[in-house]
């Protein structure tokens, strides 16, 4: 029972695509990872050099700046949120890049961290629109990875033109407070530096913070110079009315006072090492970090850009998995859905996969059916696996490529609405962390069902040719125009004006939802987390698993001897 039977899976590239076919593959994904790289430069440029060099002028440094300073040399930090407001124009032509706040996984001192940077290129670090909801994201991404949290901060509150978009509501600036007391509440450390400006809304974020660091030229105020003098006629700065003088030496809202960016950025990073160091060198053993035996870089060639053309699941997770082992479970049930264990930075995570191609129909023995779909024993099995790695401990990888769920008169008898109830419960109640990553298709009720955003995975991951819609946009013209049209899909009308204007207008339905499909439409309006390339997948999941299991003690962490897997096994295959 102590045995997890990890086993080789995938071929050879040349086993499973001509040069060709794989060349036209990687070309085209050439051309859209060519333009994220482009995309995510531009995002990380802000408002540009010129106001980047005003802030140096000051004897300060740039968000990112401080984040590559603050992080461990030689590491790199996974963003999420980058597009975040991607293409919003606000009034007087103004753009916010990545909403003007950096927010991103950084390893610092060997431990892994959240880093919530106001971006000083954009209005000061203003809050726009979506801002307080990207910066409540990653508090709650860090919260149920019970990750350290470094506030940088440099705000200088509402960007007041958009207030009515960022201040009410449930998720409105006000609800960021509410994150900083629960992180607290949790145990999870919190850290603050400030850096300048610290006004309104963002003079109280810190201050729940364990530790709070202010530079000379940081001040903290509930309103600033300009509001003071207005209301009251009194003529003071607000260094004088809430610097570090102040609340150093003074209010006790801050703990130390430091001369310049750089000593701050170093006292944070000696706060991080007084804290407990990962547990993931413990949970991993002996296995070390071995790379896939089918290279990961061969996922851009092997993906086929067309959603409608299949591809092995089995080679994706071959090109995911350390050393190409897994441990598929249940394999003689749902033969369109695979899943099972495999280690990923030497740390076992599970991981649910939709198959894509014709997969066999066990009630027509010898027919097939598409795969890419959720049927009956396929959402049994999946719901099954969902509970024991919740049982296990084991963190979760979906792996998203669907349809959506089987639909007709053979679904409704077989209560696929009750199985597929059954795994949104299960999905829904888990405690685990759950990651999720939307490979291609993501369609319908199956998006939810496989832990879409809405079932609150910690991380969901997008690519360049991610379409989160509920149907393809043809798909949804034939059934808005309906009843116009015969059992074939063909134009009933025989008035060319009439059949020219209805073409048109399913034309034009079709483009529109198509164009809803793109991936960075989603990530601008914080319906995924964050867009990446399929080279980098290995390794931003690699990073999220070994968050998961960097902290002890607050989540169950069952030894591989005890699985409940081992029953699964047992009672779906086997001698019994």
């Amino acid at each position: 029972m102590a045995h997890v039977p990890l086993t080789p899976i995938g071929s050879p590239r040349e086993q499973l695509a001509d040069d060709r076919t794989f060349l036209e593959h990687r070309a085209a994904l050439d051309e859209l990872e060519a333009s994220l790289r482009l995309r995510r430069a531009a995002v990380q440029a802000g408002w540009g050099e010129k106001y980047a060099e005003r802030v140096r002028a000051r004897g300060k440094l740039t968000a990112r700046e401080r984040l590559a300073r603050l992080m461990d040399p030689g590491t790199r930090a996974f963003e999420v949120g980058t597009f975040v407001n991607d293409g919003v124009i606000f009034g007087d032509g103004l753009r916010s890049p990545a909403a003007g706040v950096v927010t991103a996984f950084a390893r610092v001192e060997g431990r892994w961290c959240m880093v919530i940077a106001n971006d000083n290129t954009v209005a000061s670090g203003s809050w726009w629109p979506r801002t307080p909801e990207k910066i409540e994201r990653a508090q709650t991404m860090a919260l149920r990875l019970r990750l350290p949290t470094i506030y940088l901060v440099d705000c200088s509150g509402l960007f007041l033109p958009e207030q009515s978009k960022a201040f009410p509501g449930a998720t409105g600036a006000g609800h960021i407070f509410k994150k900083n007391a629960l992180l607290s509440a949790a145990g999870v450390p919190q850290l603050a530096g400030v850096f300048g400006d610290c006004i309104a809304g963002g003079g109280y974020m810190p201050i729940i913070s364990d530790r709070v660091y202010m530079t000379e030229q940081a001040y903290m105020v509930i309103a600033g110079a300009a509001l003071i003098k207005g209301a009251k006629s009194q003529k003071m700065t607000s260094l004088d009315i809430g610097g570090p003088e102040v609340h150093v030496h003074l209010s006790g809202c801050a703990d130390h006072r430091v001369p310049d960016d750089d000593t701050l950025l170093l006292c944070l990073r000696r706060e991080v090492a007084r804290l407990p160091s990962s547990a993931a060198p413990f949970y991993r053993g002996d296995a070390g970090d071995i790379e896939p035996a089918q290279p990961s870089h061969e996922l851009r060639g092997l993906l086929p850009r067309d959603h409608r053309e299949g591809y092995d699941a089995m080679q994706v997770l071959a090109r995911l998995c350390d050393q190409s082992l897994f441990w598929e479970l249940m394999p003689d049930a749902g033969e369109e859905m695979v899943c099972g264990v495999g280690r990923i930075g030497g740390l076992y995570a599970g991981f649910i996969i939709n198959r894509q191609g014709l997969v066999g129909d066990p009630e027509r023995p010898g027919a097939v059916r598409p795969g890419g779909t959720l049927y009956r024993a396929g959402i049994a099995k999946i719901s099954a696996f969902s509970r024991a790695c919740d049982s296990d401990g084991i963190p979760i990888v979906w792996l998203q490529d669907i349809s959506g769920f089987d639909i007709g008169v053979e679904a409704e008898r077989q209560g696929l609405l009750a199985y597929g109830s059954n795994l949104i419960y299960t999905n829904s109640t888990n405690t685990v962390p759950m990651f999720t990553v939307l490979l291609r298709k993501a369609s319908g009720a199956g998006y939810y069902a496989m832990a879409g955003l809405p079932y609150d995975p910690v991380v969901q991951l997008s690519t360049c040719i991610t379409r989160l819609s509920v149907m393809e946009g043809r798909t949804l013209a034939i059934a808005t125009y309906n009843t116009k049209l015969d059992d074939d899909f063909n134009i009933v009308s025989k008035d060319p004006a009439e059949r020219a204007k209805i073409e048109a207008d399913m034309l034009a339905v079709e483009k529109r939802i198509e164009a809803d499909m793109d991936p960075y439409v989603s990530a601008r309006q914080m319906d995924t987390d964050e867009i990446v390339e399929l080279g980098e997948l290995r390794d931003y999941l690699a990073a999220l698993v070994e968050m998961s299991y960097q902290n002890t003690g607050y989540r169950r962490i069952k030894n591989p001897r005890i699985w409940t897997m081992h029953d699964l096994a047992v009672l779906t295959g086997g001698i019994r």
